[in-house]
């Protein structure tokens, strides 16, 4: 495996993101809601202005679940099946290029853009804050920015891995609408249903192992258990152990869902 070739098409997809002005536009997205809830996020209370990083955290992180894996899924979910179907591929791989080689060139190249905007976004709204900030509460926003960043790449992995699956770009789009729906919208439904329907005598015990293979609560909980207030609030100091929420272990399990999509990925392009 060639490291520089691995660069150089990482390059050329990271430059092509920067050239059409993606990455411009989804910093400015993240800037934009970021400051919009940190000052008036307290509006409908009657307060304007800068409360605390905690509620604001708390409320990026509602935000952050709903945009970053959607983001993630449309910038990767063409990245092999739209070369295919542009002919591009098989030129690609007639050059001294591996499979792999294009492959994690491609991933890492979305990932750096994405986490270019991301950082860039989130960033610029931390350095307007940092004046209202002690060093404990940067520490905070500091590590919601690098779970927000593990949270794309981590869909961004499922995004490639679907393109290689997909036969074309439509059903490769349709694959990456339903999963953001699966792991955004519905994957929570069907735990609370499943405790629901069986009053709490299955499946409780399991609800925060279950909830580990959903990437989004994952995230979730990695932001929000370090804060006692807001842990509270969304209840998960019952139901969630404190062994299981350490952030390294909560970090390895975000870097399971980066590196496991990607390895099916490369399994399924080289075969």
């Amino acid at each position: 495996m060639e490291f520089s070739q691995i660069a150089t098409i990482a390059g050329k997809e990271f430059w092509d993101r920067i050239r059409n002005r993606w990455v411009l536009a989804v910093a400015l997205v993240f800037t934009v809601f970021a400051l919009s809830i940190a000052y008036f996020g307290s509006a409908q209370q009657g307060a304007v202005g800068f409360r605390s990083i905690e509620v604001t955290i708390a409320s990026l992180v509602s935000l952050v679940i709903y945009l970053i894996p959607l983001i993630a899924l449309v910038l990767g979910f063409d990245a092999i099946v739209g070369e295919r179907e542009r002919g591009s591929l098989d030129l690609l791989l007639s050059m001294p290029i591996t499979r792999l080689e294009l492959l994690l060139g491609k991933y890492l190249g979305l990932a750096g853009a994405l986490t270019f905007s991301t950082v860039a976004g989130f960033g610029l709204v931390g350095v307007v804050l940092s004046a209202q900030l002690d060093l404990g509460s940067l520490f905070h926003y500091f590590g919601f920015m690098l779970s927000s960043v593990l949270l794309g790449c981590a869909f961004l992995s499922i995004a490639v891995m679907l393109s290689v699956f997909a036969a074309d770009r439509t059903r490769a789009s349709g694959l990456a609408i339903a999963t953001w729906f699966f792991f955004v919208l519905i994957f929570d439904l069907l735990v609370l249903g499943v405790l629901v329907v069986t009053a709490g005598r299955w499946g409780g015990e399991a609800l925060p192992y279950a909830l580990l293979f959903n990437p989004a609560d994952v995230f979730r909980i990695l932001n929000i258990f370090s804060m006692e207030d807001v842990r509270t609030l969304y209840g998960l100091s019952t139901v969630f152990p404190p062994a299981l929420a350490r952030p390294w272990l909560l970090g390895l399990v975000m870097a399971a869902w980066i590196a496991g999509p990607l390895a099916i990925a490369t399994w399924r392009f080289r075969s």
